[in-house]
Order: C-alpha cells, then structure tokens, then sequence
C-alpha cells in the first residue's frame, strides 16, 4: 500500500482521478493526561462509513505509524473510530504523555492512502526545569533586500511537543516548519523556522515567536526586529565624533613623520646637529615618543647661530 501524505495531495488527486481532500481543522490540541483526546477528519466525499479510514501516529524523531484502522474493532477500548457520512473522529481514551505527536487521519483509496494535514495533539506538561526559548535571526548585510530570510525559534529542553506560533507586528503567519533533535537524556531540542521575503524581514517590522508548552499555562514570547534602526542611530551619534578624530589622528600623524624627518634625515631639512650636543633625551608620554633636540643653523649672512630646539611637553 502506498502513502500520500497531504503535501502531494494535490498531485495524487490527478494521478488517482478524484478529487478527494481530508482536513483536518484541529491543527493543535492540548489535553491532560488520563482525559479523553477527539481528533477530527472530514472530507467533501462520501467516506463509505469509515470502513477504508486508518489513523496514524508521529512522533518526534520517528516515522508515522498505524495505531488505528477504524475496520477493525480491536483495542476499541483504547482507540474507537465514530463516523458520519463526511467525517470520521478518532477518541483515545486514558491518553498519556508518550502519545504525544501528530496524529493523520488518511483514505485508502485503489491501493493508495491519501492523507489529512495532521493535528499535533499535546498531553499534558511539555515544561522541564531545562527548557529556554531562543531566536535565530539573520546576519544584518548591508543594503540587501533581495532574496529570502530565515530565523529560527529554538526550544530546548523539553519533554513533548510544544505549540510554535509565528506573528510580525501582530499579524499571525502560517505555521513554520518543526525539526527534533532528541538527547541521550530523553528531552527534545526542537527548531521551528519560517522563511520571508528579504525586505518584510528589513522594513523594520517585529517578529515575535511564540511557545505555548499546556493548555493552562501562559506561553514564553521572544520578539526581535531587523537592527538597521539601531545601528543608523548608533551611526548619527558617532558621526559627531568622526570629524574631530579624523583632524587629530592626522594632525599626530604629521607630528610624528616630522619628528622621525628631523631625527633620521636633518639635513634634508637645512639642518646640521651640533657635533657636541649631547644625545637627545626622550620621553614616553601615553604611548607617543617625543623627543627634545638641539639643533645648528645657519642665517642669511653665513653666520653660525646656535638655537635650540626644544619640543615642548604636549599634554597627551
């Protein structure tokens, strides 16, 4: 028997020749554990009174399973299919904790099932004393605003399936995409992510991901937003500055490359360093070199005049 899950369900209806679609409405369900747990299936065709209906399971890290063909009446006290005409539900009784997962209701149709969407039904608590929620958002570059940007919301730490809900500037999206990861220790690290236009992602709107672990408790929200904003008005501040460092860092320079001149290459300058002078003294003034020089010179006459040639101390 092959399988047809609803992502290609539209492709199986040409390859089939009908037109058969199962929803399934319930796209998150929470219920205590030990209650009774109702899943929905409805279909716009005639079902055959349930007799073709089968019920499966995924859970995380695992492939679907078959836990129900509603044809058979076994387990029926763990499992009962109740049917109407386009619908089909399927009621597990006494439900606990490791029945967490999606549950698909699919058709059987010519050899082929043909799938639902999928219902992820959460029992009880998925909250540990390890769980956190983290966002993943793009690295800033630049001026692009073509292509696609990704973020991911990381949950980590916890013991079932959690509802993700994605919204930006309050306006809910369409689900993202779930992937597990399951430790040594049993708890799951899950990363849902969505996929947006680059420029909704860089117009400054905020993205906010939202956990929801039980039906009673209040859900962990983490909101984030494009940084352009941020580091144009980091940019303004700092360009009062710019100016004024750019003048002195070029003023030092030209001091220096005059100091270094005057010490390795004198007479490039119409200098002569007096034969007795003694060495010059140096001192090291926050990590800039100035030097106190004596220097020859001669003036229009032919002259010798002797003037020294103190630098002054700078305070650094």
């Amino acid at each position: 028997m092959k399988m047809i899950f609803a992502e290609y369900l539209v492709l199986s209806s040409l390859v089939l020749g009908v037109q058969l679609f199962l929803y399934q409405t319930q796209r998150i369900q929470f219920v205590e554990v030990s209650d009774t747990a109702k899943i929905h299936c409805s279909s716009k065709e005639n079902l055959e009174g349930g007799s073709s209906m089968f019920w499966y399971l995924r859970r995380e890290g695992e492939k679907p399973t078959c836990i129900k063909r509603c044809l058979d009446d076994q387990n029926v006290s763990k499992f009962a299919c109740k049917h109407e005409t386009h619908s089909s539900t399927l009621e597990i009784s006494n439900i606990q904790k490791t029945e967490s997962g999606i549950y698909y209701c699919a058709f059987e149709y010519s050899s082929y099932l043909i799938f639902g969407n999928g219902t992820t039904l959460i029992v009880g608590d998925s909250y540990t004393n390890s769980s956190w929620v983290m966002l993943l958002v793009p690295f800033p570059r630049g001026s692009q605003v073509t292509g696609t940007a990704n973020l991911a919301c990381v949950i980590h730490g916890v013991s079932s399936p959690v509802h993700v809900s994605w919204s930006v500037s309050g306006e809910l999206q369409e689900q993202g995409l779930t992937h597990s990861l399951k430790a040594k220790d049993g708890s799951l690290m899950l990363r849902n992510h969505i996929s947006v236009p680059m420029d909704t992602w860089t117009s400054g709107k905020n993205f906010t991901c939202e956990v929801k672990f039980n039906s009673s408790g209040s859900s962990v929200k983490k909101s984030t937003r494009y940084p352009a904003a941020s580091s144009t008005a980091f940019a303004s501040k700092c360009s009062h500055y710019i100016m004024p460092l750019a003048a002195g860092a070029g003023l030092l320079l030209l001091l220096v490359s005059l100091s270094l001149v005057w010490t390795l290459c004198p007479s490039t300058l119409g200098f002569k360093p007096r034969i007795s002078a003694p060495p010059a003294s140096e001192e090291n003034q926050g990590g800039i070199l100035y030097a106190h020089l004596d220097f020859d010179s001669r003036n229009r006459n032919g002259r010798t005049m002797q003037r020294s040639a103190r630098g002054k101390r700078v305070k650094p």
